[in-house]
């Protein structure tokens, strides 16, 4: 790509760190809000022209495009950026999901909002490197960096048991953190290539591969470490608690973009470099990930009375057919997880950021003391259907594309499993509709009759409606267009993992 392009990458992810840095230096309040606005709309602008102006055959077998090689390195690490056809969509994502994070911020009134910006501004440039980077050490880093901000903003500005929440959040991912580094560690040393540069590793790797035992434990190490951060069952109890009491924004951005990271890892580095690894732990994960993400968990979702609740849960349940879609070991099912990585982060960042809306309104995420709300939020509550039918995989909705593709690879690899990932479909249209139906439709409960009484419940207004309307359109833009993501993917995944596993 032009160096242009490349010097807008490095844009996108400095634009939200300098804005951060020039709140925390003293910005009055005024300038701090209209700076951060910017600072969340150019790396959208930025992901989407890249998107546009990325070469339509490029990014073959993993290559990066658009690179960009700042000059630091030491010590076999070097700040080296770049994009292909498996990054550049959750670059992408990123920017999109950032940007309606970064609206929604705007327009809460937040308590310290100077600190609230700043911190979500933090995150948000962490998140750009993080799928920007070619290096294995800053790809790294810049998860650690967008991961700070998240428990300091439960700590602040979360709800219900945010303390209990905040700690027991740190605690599960800093030890997927911990294991993970490890994993890189491992790989960096035994591969002899003495650099953390993934396409350096790669060729050292390509030309001579590591044992199967090496190979299955650094797959391990990855896979757990990565899992952890993803919610793995039964690793994943930290993802429903820590959502239940983030901010909204934070848990727009965590769980719509930095869950991501682990399974964005799995597909870039230890599919592709470690595939005989791969192989030996398939099954193992088929079963965590099938039984426990999908059933398990489903039936955990069914139970829960707390919209915000169910709302962490669907998305540990929906991790599972993530999980699946690596351990079918072909490029169709990792394909698969790439599409429906987006497609999930764009669904649940809108639902979450609808229940945020919700909450205001009733006062209350209890499902028991809704209903009626539709009469008096008729444009909330078809936003909140629509964002439901897209979690569910309605087609014509992007999240369709990636399950159904991810069901397609699972049957070449275990009917059995595949029964169950579909099963778990039927799970979430129970849950899903049944959360729009106690909200939205039939007779008001008396607790909310008494709160309309003193409160009385106005549709969703343009700060809110906005952001949710952005995060709307790239669903039904990739519903309608999937090829937008699946031409670079396949690209990218042009020799099937299966082949890599069986030279």
């Amino acid at each position: 790509m032009p160096d242009s392009n490349a010097q807008l990458l490095q844009l996108a992810i400095a634009t939200p760190l300098v804005a951060a840095l020039f709140i925390a230096l003293g910005l009055p309040k005024r300038f701090s809000t209209k700076l951060a606005g910017v600072a969340f709309a150019v790396p959208a602008l930025i992901a989407l022209w890249l998107w546009r102006e990325f070469p339509a055959g490029a990014g073959a077998d993993y290559a990066f495009r658009s690179d960009c090689d700042t000059g630091l390195a030491a010590f076999g690490i070097s700040l080296k950026l770049g994009l292909n056809g498996i990054s550049l969509p959750l670059f992408v994502l990123a920017g999109i999901v950032g940007l309606a994070a970064g609206l929604y911020a705007l327009r809460s009134g937040a308590e310290r909002l100077k600190l609230y910006l700043l911190l979500l501004l933090v995150m948000h440039g962490g998140l750009l490197g993080v799928f920007a980077s070619v290096d294995i050490f800053f790809f790294y880093f810049f998860h650690e960096l967008a991961l700070i901000p998240t428990f300091i903003m439960i700590g602040i500005w979360g709800g219900r048991d945010r303390n209990y929440a905040a700690m027991k959040l740190t605690i599960y991912l800093t030890a997927g953190a911990m294991l993970s580094l490890l994993g890189l560690i491992a790989l960096y040393v035994k591969s002899g290539a003495n650099t953390f540069d993934l396409v350096a590793l790669r060729e050292a790797l390509a030309a001579d591969p590591l044992r199967v035992t090496t190979q299955k434990y650094i797959f391990g190490l990855l896979l757990f470490g990565f899992g952890i951060l993803v919610s793995l069952w039964p690793l994943h109890t930290w993802a429903p608690l820590g959502y239940g009491a983030a901010p909204s924004s934070a848990a727009m951005l965590h769980a719509g973009v930095l869950k991501k990271f682990g399974l964005y890892g799995l597909i870039q580095i230890a599919l592709p470099l470690l595939p005989a690894g791969a192989a030996e732990w398939a099954w193992p994960l088929a079963v965590l990930a099938g039984v426990g993400n999908v059933l398990v968990v489903g039936f955990i979702t069914l139970a829960q009375r707390d919209l915000k609740q169910m709302l962490g849960y669907s998305s540990v349940m929906h991790m599972g057919y993530c999980f699946l879609g690596i351990a079918s070991l072909s490029a169709v099912g990792a394909g698969g997880v790439v599409l429906l990585m987006v497609a999930h982060g764009l669904s649940v960042a809108l639902l979450f950021l609808l229940a945020t809306s919700i909450h205001h309104r009733t006062h209350t995420f209890d499902l028991a003391d809704m209903g009626g709300l539709a009469r008096q939020a008729p444009v909330l509550a078809a936003l909140f259907v629509a964002a439901t039918m897209a979690s569910i995989g309605l087609p014509g909705f992007a999240n369709f594309w990636g399950e159904l593709t991810v069901f397609v690879a699972l049957w070449q690899f275990s009917p059995g499993i595949t029964a169950v990932a579909v099963a778990g479909v039927v799970i979430s249209a129970v849950y899903g509709l049944r959360a729009a139906a106690r909200v939205f439709f039939g007779p008001p409960s008396e607790q909310f009759q008494r709160v309309a009484a003193q409160h009385p419940p106005a549709d969703i207004g343009w700060g809110e409606r906005l952001p949710a309307l952005i995060l709307l359109a790239a669903l039904l833009f990739l519903g309608l267009w999937p090829r937008a993501v699946t031409d670079g993917v396949n690209r990218a995944l042009g020799r099937p993992v299966a082949e890599m596993v069986r030279r």
